[in-house]
């Protein structure tokens, strides 16, 4: 026996036997089974083992800007302010356990996909029938399937009866396969193997038996287990900027401290002065309040994204979202409905539009725009009975919403006659079903015999596709109860017409029978059928979805369809929804399908996804192929999926999309976001949020970084100046501190701005500190230390104490940063047109903070506790002079800015 990686769907049945060493009626022996068992193992996916929990959570703190607050820690635990060493301490501390919790839950992924092999299965071993734990099968093992069973292996299929299998949480297929078991060609993609099963996938009519060709790991949803495992975590845009502003900040600090100490040193001050001076530099220029304000912002956009259905899982995916440069979405369920719809129905030679959406039976009949009542027109309603009798399937109103129990073409056309008022119960106590011959995929057709006791006859109607059911008539029904004669190319054209569209085509026709026939054969359906119509339906377009993907066009951000789906269907709904535009895009691979995407080589690849905007029946590698690629471009992939074949690409994507309805646990544990709702609008919508939560934190990082700079400038004037201090440690911790949560986080709560998604996305290499936020940042940091250190002076020439000295500089900067603070609530545009109370945390926090900062003035105790002393009103309107400098020169600097560009 050999196994080897052969290409089983392209093998007959008694080569696939022979090269396994098995057969059929017999099974493996109970000796071969076991000395089988031992050779491949268990039918499970190995769980691949990473860093353990320590190693996980110790690695939390592997980032540069976590070492400057750890150099933080030990700087103010040094100098006994426990309190300051404590808080500091926390944040870091809560920075890790979050980032620790998010990435053990998404280690659950692989634990997930194990699960998903855990079942039962049929087997013939020894000549006998039974049942065995799936895990206990191994290569050879003959299977026995029915409907509802999850198929327990890859299997070769070797006979069935009517199979369908439900494969969308493996290859993305819409709708349930009819499985066969024809020789097909080696190169046939993944969801054209009709003739193979796939583990995890759900048997849903029919039956049939196979032969096991793969177990584990070597299967296809093993392949997808490596593929996981192997798929990068990438780092966010958001972390990569914050890495690099971190080092930067880092580098700044250790120098400017350096050079502080020597200069010191050299100009003859005592050690201990000359350190103090430095700890003070080192303490003003860490932005200590910075990582809580990270967290705590995505924590407010994970909130205001949940408002608008999406769970958030990881989050960096807030602050990714706002990146977003290429969406990569799956077509059913997520950019449609999820729900076939006949949209045409040819009857009488007249081709009706029919409106509605969905199952839910309302919508009207038109013909040439106009309405008409299909009750009146013979044809028209025959066409609508026959598919509602030739039919097997129940849609239901569970009051929720319309449900079908069966398969969804059928429950489209319960759909489409419910709309004339319609209904099986009623229309099957008229014309009961006596007989019935059940679609099978090598005749393409079902019918059923029905009783018409009014009319003393009885009556077959068949459905199945055109080409099939058209060639079993003889004429062709017209009004009035009418025949002519058939004229078979107008209908196929017809037929084609509408296939073009990417309408999936179910034909109709008729035969009266004498009533005292009682059954029906495939010989009565050879011929002299009346034919009806055919009833053209398809997955419409979600309405929302079309509005949300112009929004995203608009926004600068290109949607790319990627679905198992077939290349007419994902082609017509592309182009229903504006992904792609008849009248602009002309290029000849608009659309391009599995099998041509793995016969391009890599470089091939990286050019054509600049240019194809569907990609139809891809298999699960392809579409980490694709994602790669778009990487690879510089793109900020956003990528949806909702099944097992989804995973390795949601994993690699920069930020994974899973849907919460029809999404497997597989999927939803190695997303980044979860859509409860399994809606593209919800997409949009996240984008829209995400913009906004890094817009946020752009203006918390513009506002606190001149504090900072502030700070450290004036403690290095000081020193190169040979003069007293204007502030102590002490003081920039209170000030660093109290502010970032008081002021600085109320600017995570300000609303979008407007036209927020009328700009393209930002380039992923675009630093956190552009050209003109370090203008900004260094003309306020210039003022604040002008300001703090001139009123500094001018207290101690006034004869003022040198606690109301600094109690000035304090002061000064406190003020400063709440004036400030008004003009990065847009970074753009004035504080008027944005609106004064458009953010009331702002108010409350400033509120608090002016409280605190009284206190801070005169109270004893604060005053013990940081060198301060009481100042007079006008010491204060010499304060707040500063901070409205700063607000008119900054709000001066948008004015130019806006009239320069």
């Amino acid at each position: 026996m050999k196994n080897a990686l052969l290409h089983y769907h392209n093998l007959d049945e008694k080569e696939v036997l022979e090269n396994l060493g098995v057969s059929i009626s017999e099974g493996l022996s109970i000796t071969e089974v076991m000395s089988r068992q031992e050779k491949y193992g268990p039918n499970t996916i190995t769980h691949r083992k990473g860093h353990g929990l320590l190693i996980v959570f110790l690695l939390q703190f592997h980032q540069p800007l976590i070492y400057i607050l750890l150099a933080a820690v030990i700087i103010t635990a040094l100098l006994s302010e426990w309190v300051d060493s404590g808080v500091i301490l926390a944040v870091v501390l809560l920075n890790a356990i979050i980032g620790f919790i998010q990435e053990a839950k998404a280690l659950k992924a692989i634990g997930a996909l194990s699960k998903a092999l855990i079942s039962e299965a049929t087997v013939i071993r020894n000549n006998k029938k039974m049942r065995i734990p799936s895990t206990e099968l191994t290569i050879g093992d003959i299977v026995l399937l029915q409907s509802g069973d999850k198929v327990p292996a890859d299997l070769r299929l070797l006979t069935i009866r009517e199979l369908q299998i439900e494969e969308a949480a493996l290859t993305g297929e819409s709708l349930p396969v009819t499985k066969q078991t024809n020789i097909l060609n080696k190169d046939t993609v993944l969801a054209d193997r009709l003739n193979m099963a796939y583990s995890s996938t759900l048997v849903t009519y029919g039956t049939g038996t196979g032969v096991v060709i793969s177990i584990g790991d070597d299967t296809e949803i093993g392949r997808i287990n490596e593929m996981i495992s192997s798929a990068e975590i990438l780092a966010t845009p958001l972390t990569k900027q914050i890495g690099r502003l971190s080092i930067w900040l880092l580098y700044a600090i250790i120098s400017l401290s350096a050079v502080t100490f020597f200069i010191g040193v050299l100009r003859g001050e005592s050690w201990l002065n000359v350190f103090m001076a430095t700890v003070a530099l080192a303490v003003g220029a860490i932005p200590e309040g910075l990582p809580a304000a990270l967290t705590i912002t995505l924590a407010i956009g994970v909130s205001k994204m949940a408002k608008r259905n999406v769970i958030i899982r990881k989050l960096p995916a807030v602050e990714t979202l706002g990146s977003t440069s290429v969406i990569c979405s799956d077509k059913t369920g997520t950019l449609t409905q999820n729900q076939m719809t006949v949209q045409e129905i040819l009857a009488g030679n007249k081709l009706y539009n029919v409106e509605g959406v969905g199952y839910e039976p309302n919508g009207d009949f038109k013909l040439n725009n106009e309405k008409i009542d299909p009750v009146k027109n013979f044809v028209l309603h025959e066409c609508l009975i026959a598919g509602l009798l030739c039919n097997d399937s129940i849609l239901k109103n569970s009051g929720e919403g319309w449900l079908i129990t069966g398969d969804p073409t059928e429950a489209a056309l319960l759909s489409s006659a419910g709309k004339t008022g319609l209904t099986a119960d009623e229309i099957i106590k008229q014309l009961p079903r006596i007989d019935t011959i059940p679609f099978e995929s090598e005749n393409q057709y079902m019918a059923t015999l029905h009783k018409d006791a009014n009319n003393n006859k009885n009556v077959i109607y068949l459905k199945g596709s055109i080409e099939s059911v058209l060639s079993r008539c003889k004429d062709v029904s017209v009004e009035s109860e009418q025949v002519m004669s058939l004229d078979m190319k107008h209908f196929h054209d017809e037929a084609n017409k509408a296939a073009e569209k990417g309408l999936r085509i179910i034909g109709f026709a008729k035969k009266n029978v004498d009533e005292n026939v009682k059954t029906i054969s495939k010989k009565d359906l050879e011929g002299g059928l009346t034919f009806l119509g055919f009833q053209a339906m398809i997955d419409p377009p979600r309405p929302e979805a079309v509005e949300a993907v112009k929004i995203c066009k608009k926004a600068g951000i290109i949607v790319k369809m990627i679905t198992g789906d077939h290349e007419l269907t994902a082609l017509a709904i592309a182009k229903r929804i504006s992904i792609i535009d008849e009248n602009k895009d002309h290029s000849s691979n608009l659309v391009i399908n599995g099998k041509k995407l793995t016969l391009l080589t890599d470089d091939e690849l990286l050019q054509c996804v600049k240019t194809t905007s569907v990609f139809a029946r891809v298999a699960p590698h392809d579409k980490l192929r694709l994602v790669k690629a778009l990487q690879a471009n510089g793109a900020v992939i956003a990528m949806t999926g909702d099944g097992v074949n989804d995973a390795p690409a949601l994993r690699q994507a920069n930020i994974g999309i899973a849907m919460g309805i029809t999404g497997t646990d597989v999927a939803k544990e190695t997303a980044d976001m979860v859509l409860t709702d399994d809606n593209f609008a919800s997409i949009e919508a996240a984008i829209e949020e995400g913009r906004g939560v890094y817009d946020n934190l752009i203006k918390f990082i513009t506002w606190t970084l001149p504090t900072n700079f502030g700070e450290g400038l004036m403690i290095l004037v000081a020193v190169v100046a040979g003069v007293t201090l204007p502030i102590l440690p002490v003081q920039i911790l209170w000030i660093n501190m109290t502010t970032a949560v008081l002021l600085g986080l109320s600017l995570a709560f300000e609303p979008k701005e407007p036209g927020i998604m009328n700009h393209p996305p930002r380039p992923p290499e675009q630093p956190v500190l552009t050209q003109r936020l370090l203008v900004k940042i260094i003309l306020v940091s210039v003022i604040l230390c002008a300001g703090a250190f001139g009123l500094f002076e001018w207290a101690l020439q006034s004869g003022r104490s040198l606690e109301t000295a600094r109690t000035f500089a304090v002061n000064v900067f406190i003020l400063g940063e709440i004036f400030f603070l008004f003009s990065c609530r847009s970074l753009k545009h004035s504080i008027l047109k944005i609106g004064l109370f458009s953010n009331l945390f702002i108010w409350a926090g400033v509120f608090l903070m002016l409280i605190l900062q009284i206190l801070y003035t005169y109270t004893p105790l604060m005053n013990k506790l940081f060198h301060s002393e009481p100042i007079s009103l006008v010491d204060w309107v010499l304060c707040v002079s500063v901070g409205i400098f700063i607000l008119v020169i900054i709000e001066v600097e948008k004015k130019i800015f806006q009239k320069k560009f």
